[in-house]
Formats: structure tokens, sequence, C-alpha cells
């Protein structure tokens, strides 16, 4: 694994809880080698981890479509920062920069860069890890809602059991690098 995409929020979140889980992500991002592949802004939790992971001599590759670029959110001081035309650019490049990806507590461009990372995986479009860091149980709800998708006949069980859920940085990490795909990929059935 070479460089790992987190999908986050351009928003902190209420409190600080989430600020740190992201600074202390992307310090674990650096320490353990990995590159970082995010949404490229420098506000919110995509701001903290992208400085985190740079402040521990990481290497950051952002993704950014140029009309947010001009409101003035890129983050400039990234190792590589890839102005693109629109989100539908953005997710492709990131998706083939990753080796794997974690979804940090966000809004609704978390949720949906998710979506498709695990649709993809259930497709067998790519064989990543797809994780959720779920910080003060943030994605409880969601996790909780999957299993009822799969219990109404909607996601094969092994399909929801391909997003792995982790409460901390490290433990998200750990779970992460220690993946193996197995499973049987939707098309096909």
């Amino acid at each position: 694994m070479k460089n790992i995409c987190v999908f986050c929020g351009s928003s902190s979140g209420l409190g600080d809880s989430y600020m740190k889980s992201a600074r202390k992500l992307g310090g674990a991002i650096a320490a353990g080698g990995f590159g970082l592949v995010y949404g490229g802004a420098s506000v919110g939790t995509m701001g903290a981890i992208a400085d985190s992971v740079l402040q521990a001599g990481g290497r950051v590759t952002g993704g950014i479509p140029q009309t947010i670029a001009d409101m003035e959110v890129a983050h400039t001081g990234l190792s590589t920062l890839e102005v693109v035309d629109d989100m539908h650019q953005r997710k492709a490049r990131m998706m083939l920069l990753s080796d794997g990806f974690i979804a940090m507590p966000g809004g609704l461009g978390t949720l949906e860069e998710l979506f498709e990372a695990l649709t993809w995986l259930q497709l067998g479009f790519h064989s990543k890890p797809c994780a959720v860091l779920n910080s003060n149980g943030y994605y409880d709800k969601l996790l909780a809602f999957l299993d009822h998708a799969s219990q109404q006949g909607f996601v094969k069980k092994s399909h929801v059991d391909q997003l792995l859920s982790a409460g901390t940085p490290e433990e998200v990490m750990k779970i992460l690098v220690n993946y193996t795909a197995s499973f049987e990929p939707k098309l096909g059935e």
C-alpha cells in the first residue's frame, strides 16, 4: 500500500474532537510511510489532516475542482495539487491514485465518496479496502442502516462486511493495512 485516500469534510464538526482525530490520522498515515490523497482543501478536517501529514514529512496529493479552488479554499502547500474540471474527475483521480480509502466523519460529499468507493468494491472494479473512522460513534447509525439493508435483502451481508470500521486513527490504519479482499463481487450473480 502506497497511498491512502481520506474522505473528510470542509467543516470541523462540533467541538474539537474531529479535528484532533484528523490530525492523529494524518500523523499515523505519515508515520506508516504512506502518502495522503484527499480533496485538496485547506479548511475543516481536510486542512487538518493535510497539514498533519505535511508536518510529519509526508506526501500529500490533493484533488480539487476548479470551481472550489476559485473559492480560495485550495491548499497551496501540498506536495501536489491537481485542479480538475469537476467532482467526477476529482473522484476518478482519487480512486486511481489510492490503495485504500478511509472516510472520516463528514457531510454529504464524504458519504457520496465513501459509497462510490464501496460500490466499486462491491462490483469488483477494485479490491481496495474501504473503512470508516467511527470517531465518537459518528457512523453507528449508518452501520446499523447497512445491516438493516442487508436484512431486507438489498445488500449482501458479505458486501456490508467489506466496509471496515474502527473508532480510532490507530485502529483504522491497522485494519486497512491488514486488509485482504475475501468476497465475490456482485457482478456475475
